[in-house]
């Protein structure tokens, strides 16, 4: 009898794991970056082949304390990603980035469950200060869930990307963890 492997989880949310990527995710993968409807909201305008999601892998998979890149599973279903990027030890800074390619979990709270597990981890693993995002302004379902989340508006890059024909504001939110923390307490009561 062939025993099933157990998915490795890395961080829980209530909704929702995070694990580390693998190469069997790669197809999810390319499948959500290429979808149009997915893509608008990630800034790639070109193709993503297989060799491309590949080599992407293998250099994330290379010793790098930059970069952690996990899936969002729910109920076993890889349903998205997310990432902590750019960390910078020094300053105890990162940025994070999300994508849900699943489209029907958009606007169900997936993204705020396995958010808040990321800056909890963050926050009290990695010992990091300030967490940043960017949002696209059209990208009001990615907006309102930083600010849920706890994240504050710094700043905004003015006509910063052509899509759809025009040119959009980019949104520049940070997260310090002391704001983060009241919002960690209303999140765990549920």
């Amino acid at each position: 009898m062939k025993k099933k492997t157990e998915t490795p989880v890395f961080l829980r949310g209530r909704k929702t794991i995070l694990r580390p990527l693998s190469e069997s995710d790669l197809p999810l993968c390319q499948k959500w970056i290429n979808d149009p409807e997915v893509r608008v909201f990630i800034k790639n305008i070109f193709p993503m082949t297989m060799g491309a999601e590949r080599e992407w892998l293998e250099s994330r998979s290379k010793k790098n304390d930059k970069d952690i890149i996990l899936i969002i599973e729910v109920k076993g279903r890889p349903i998205g990603s997310m990432g902590i990027h750019g960390i910078d030890w020094k300053d105890r800074t990162a940025t994070t980035g999300a994508l849900i390619g699943e489209k029907q979990y958009w606007g169900k709270g997936y993204g705020t469950d396995a958010k808040m597990a990321l800056l909890d981890y963050a926050f009290n693993t990695l010992n990091l200060r300030k967490i940043m995002s960017r949002v696209i302004a059209f990208n009001a379902r990615s907006l309102a869930y930083s600010l849920h989340c706890g994240y504050k508006v710094e700043g905004r890059l003015r006509r910063q990307h052509f899509v759809g024909g025009r040119y959009w504001d980019e949104i520049i939110l940070g997260l310090f963890r002391s704001d983060w923390l009241k919002c960690w307490e209303k999140w765990r009561k549920g």
